[in-house]
Parts: structure tokens; sequence; C-alpha cells
């Protein structure tokens, strides 16, 4: 049964519904719940945590429960609903406090019913604009952590989304650290480094200097706590300190990087005036950089990724091999503007029917990472999942063989309701029966509501998981 709506196998369900076991395997495979689930093992008094980097399964981490007077559990993401179920689920009656936040809308985790009574307890907040519940709630998870002694364990659960979710302006807590920034200098901000087409490793750097638990300030204020990270990662290669901007690790960007963005997108004039001020006197020695390795914060910490970009493609992967497809995994580290990113696809397509290369048809390649989309003046309603397909179709026209599907693995691609869309060769000519020019449409960036005309939209509501986007190229035997 699949998680996606009907509505995409109204054109070639032939074609489309293997495409579409493909896709839930590739969802399956990076269920946050059983990540979680999959790593941890209790045995009465015993957590073992394994790391999926070991060979030898005694490498596995072990912490003695009896040791601890206290267990602290934190968790901020799309996925931070199932991954607080997973550990209440196993540590319980263990737990004394936890706070969660995720997205609104994924508060609920499907299949993964709360334990009973919750010791975790999980708010919703603005995603990807950081509202006033998010800042509630990061206020609230930085003075939780600072409860924490050296006889107490805190476990930290964190994805995709955190970044947005997690919100404590800086300098608001403490009243130090330069001058105080509000919710709408945040927002101010983020607007300005989305609207750019800064790539998220960009964004989460500019995020980690104007917040009071980003860049391993969380960890920070957990010490000399026992500290215990669980991240499924939604950014390129997985760099610890990127992922929900790395709140219990330590940060490798400095003040000089942070303006360096600011420099290269242009962004001074864009940005609230107390960012800018905090960006500058940061610049000037004037404010304390984020904590760096040797800090001793992290002193008694350990972090491991759950699950990522690859776990999913090598799914996906597995279940086209299965269905008949050659298969191969090209890259997870794609990078660039949607629409370009959209023609190398259609030409990876084009060069296995003209050559049978890098595999021949029928074939499946696979292709992870995260795009970005550069907006113009009054953009329509997309996101760069959808922008990739409409872009496809564009070149797709002559090529019936081929199809181009673009994944966001969370289900919200961009400010929609849709995971993003495919694409083939009938796909500008079903919009031109609608009365709709493909071409217009990926000009004003308005991919959503052409893939909803010509049914060619993905839609799974959300899946609590976020491990990037998934990019495929199915070549047909025809």
């Amino acid at each position: 049964m699949t998680r996606f709506a009907p509505s995409v196998l109204q054109h070639d369900p032939a074609r489309r519904a293997p495409i579409l076991e493909v896709l839930d395997a590739a969802l399956d495979a990076v269920d946050p719940y059983a990540a979680v689930q999959n790593l941890l093992r209790r045995d009465g008094d015993s957590l073992s945590v394994s790391d999926p980097s070991c060979r030898q399964p005694d490498e596995a981490l072990t912490y003695d429960l009896r040791r601890y007077r206290r267990i602290f559990v934190i968790a901020a993401g799309k996925a931070a609903s199932p991954m607080s179920r997973a550990v209440e689920d196993l540590l319980g009656d263990r737990i004394n406090q936890g706070l969660a936040v995720t997205k609104y809308g994924h508060a609920l985790t499907a299949g993964h019913p709360p334990a009973a009574p919750s010791s975790i307890r999980i708010v919703e907040a603005g995603h990807p604009m950081p509202d006033e519940a998010g800042v509630r709630a990061g206020n609230e998870m930085l003075a939780l952590v600072e409860q924490a002694g050296e006889e107490d364990l805190v476990i930290a659960l964190l994805s995709g989304g955190g970044s947005a979710l997690l919100v404590a302006p800086a300098g608001q807590s403490t009243g130090a650290g330069g001058p105080p920034l509000t919710l709408a200098d945040l927002q101010g901000m983020t607007d300005a480094l989305l609207s750019c087409g800064a790539t998220i490793n960009e964004i989460n750097c500019l995020r980690k200097h104007t917040s009071a638990v980003k860049g391993g300030q969380l960890a920070r204020a957990a010490q000399p706590a026992a500290l215990l990270t669980l991240a499924l990662s939604d950014v390129i290669g997985s760099p610890l300190d990127v992922i929900a901007s790395g709140p219990t690790v330590p940060d490798d960007s400095t003040w000089t990087d942070a303006w360096a963005i600011v420099e290269k997108y242009d962004l001074a004039g864009a940005l609230p005036a107390p960012v800018r001020t905090r960006l500058q006197a940061g610049l000037a020695d004037e404010i304390p950089d984020t904590p760096k390795a040797h800090d001793p914060a992290f002193a008694a910490s350990r972090t491991l990724v759950v699950a990522d970009n690859r776990t999913a493609a090598d799914a996906a992967m597995v279940r086209a091999g299965e269905l008949g497809y050659n298969t191969l995994l090209l890259s997870t580290f794609v990078e660039g503007e949607a629409s370009e990113v959209a023609k190398l696809l259609v030409g990876l397509g084009r060069e296995v029917l003209a050559s049978g290369q890098p595999v021949p048809a029928p074939a499946c390649l696979i292709l992870g990472g995260e795009t970005t989309v550069t907006l113009g003046q009054n953009p329509g309603q997309g996101g760069r999942n959808q922008e990739i397909a409409l872009a496809a179709a564009l070149a797709l026209q002559d090529l019936p063989a081929l199809t181009v599907v673009s994944l966001a693995t969370d289900g919200t691609d961009g400010p929609t309701d849709s995971a993003g869309g495919v694409a083939d060769s009938g796909t500008v000519a079903r919009g031109q029966n609608a009365g709709l020019a493909a071409a217009d449409n990926l000009r004003r960036h308005d991919a959503y509501p052409y893939l909803r005309a010509t049914a060619d939209l993905l839609l799974t509501g959300p899946t609590q998981t976020n491990v990037n986007d998934l990019h495929f190229v199915f070549v047909q035997e025809l």
C-alpha cells in the first residue's frame, strides 16, 4: 500500500505504480522511529547504542543507567515526534522530563502510539519561518538542559527542520552577547536568506551566530551532564554542525564565515539592522564565537547519525533492482539551481537511450542532495522539487521513454503540501490542455498549480522523516 495519493497514477499507472514502490522503499528505510530503535538496546540498567560506523558489535557505546540521577530528553525537527516516541518506549520509566518541538501537523506519529503517561511533551512550531511557538520552545529547552548536572544524562534527538523550529534569539535569555535579537529579526534574516538562493549550510551558519542554542550552545548549557545526540541527517554529507544547526556539537563556522555569506549575496541592506549589528560586533571580537572542538562543553558528549540521504537512496536502489530496473546511485551530493539540475537529470536519461551508459534500459538512476531556487519578484507557489519536475517536463516532450521524479523526503516541498513532482513526455501537453504554459509557470516559480492541474504532484502528507531530496531518472524500454 503506497503512501502517495492516487492522483499521480491517473496517467500511465502501469509505469508509475512501480516508481511509487521505489519511493516508498526509500522512505521506509529512513523511518525515524525504526532508525532510533535499531540503534538503541536496553537490558535492565544498561543502555547500549550501536554506532553505524562500527564493524564489531562490542564497539557499541554503553551507558550504565544506575550512574544517572536524572535523564532528560530533548528533540527538535520534523522527525522529533517519532524519534521521541522511540526513546520513550525504551526508557519511559527512567525519563524525568522531556521536550520535543516539531513542525505544525507533525506531532502525531502514525503507527507509533505514545507511551502512557507521556514523559516527553511535544509542541509544534513554525517552519521554515520561525514563530513565537519556536521561541517559547527554544527558551524552555535551554532552561531545561541548564538544570542538568554531572550526575545527569541528556539525550538529544535532532532532525531536519530543527534549525527553524528551535528558536532562542541571541541575547534574550541572558542579556549578554551583544544586542538582543527578536523573533522579527530572525524572521527577516530567514526571509532574506531563503529568497537569495543561499544553501542550507550558509543559512545555518547565520542562524548559529544569531541564536542562544545553535552552534553547540545547547551543549554548553547542558554541561557537565553526559550528552548523547542522535541525528537524522537532512544535509549533504551529514556534517554534524549543520544538522539542525548543530546545537549539541562543536561549530566550525566563524563570524568571518557568516559575514562572507552576507557579502556573497549582497545581503547587508536586506538584513534587519540588529542582525547586521550583531554580525559586525562578532567580526570585531566584541562577542564570543560559538564553541569549537576544544570547548569543555563536549568532554562528555557523543553524536551519532541514525539515517541519512544515502540510507534512503540505497533502499530505493535495492527495490528498483527487485522490480527489474538496472540501477545506479550516482551521487548524494547534488546541489545547484533546481532548473539546471533538471537539465542534468534529463541529460543522464538521454545518455542511457543513446549509449546504454551508465546502465542500459530499463534503468533507474538515483541522485540525492538539496538544490536551491533563486526567487524573483512576486514568486508563485512551489518548491525546489516541483521546480525540478516542471523544468524537466519542458525537456521531455519528445522523450516518451523517460520519467523524472523529484521527491522531498519530508513530504513538504517548500511552503506547500506537495512532496515533489513527476514529469514525463505528456506533462507539457496536459498543461496546455488545462490552459497553462509550462515555461511561463517555470519563469514565475509557480510549479505547484501547474503540476496539480496535470496530476503530476506527489502528495504524501507529513512523512515525519527528513533526509534531503531524492531525484530519479527512470528509462523504459519502448
